[in-house]
């Protein structure tokens, strides 16, 4: 008996999550058929020029932007951002500085530090337990 391997592949939407990339702003050939796990390795081994001109210039999808900026995906809608934006925009709002911008720069900041506090918080946890394990 034997196993047939068949090609693993993804919709284009999933490909152009796991690029880092607009969908909308990718070429139609890329749009309308299907991408194998071979395929989207190799334009991560090797980007063509289309992605690299993405990656850079943008349009960029709405988690590049969040990161880009330094705020959450929901800080980016409650500062009224629902679209991609290119790099050229990003710079631009980084440059103006908005006060929703340094509110939610601050937010994810506080968030940040909670969660490095959480995590040392349970690190001692396991530690005193494997503690109280070894001395039993």
């Amino acid at each position: 008996m034997t196993s047939h391997q068949t090609t693993q592949t993804m919709k284009p939407a999933t490909a152009a999550k796991k690029l880092g990339v607009y969908l909308e702003a990718t070429p139609a050939e890329f749009r309308e058929g299907v991408v194998s796990r071979a395929e989207l390795n190799a334009l991560q081994a090797d980007p063509p020029a289309w992605l690299r001109d993405l990656r850079r210039d943008g349009p960029h999808p709405r988690p590049v932007v969040a990161s880009k900026l330094g705020v959450s995906i929901s800080g980016l809608a409650r500062g009224g951002v629902t679209d991609a934006l290119t790099t050229e925009q990003i710079e631009a709002l980084k440059q103006e500085d908005p006060d929703w911008l340094r509110e939610e720069r601050a937010t994810q900041a506080d968030v940040r530090k909670e969660a490095v506090r959480i995590k040392e918080l349970q690190a001692a946890k396991a530690a005193k337990t494997a503690e109280r394990a070894d001395q039993d």
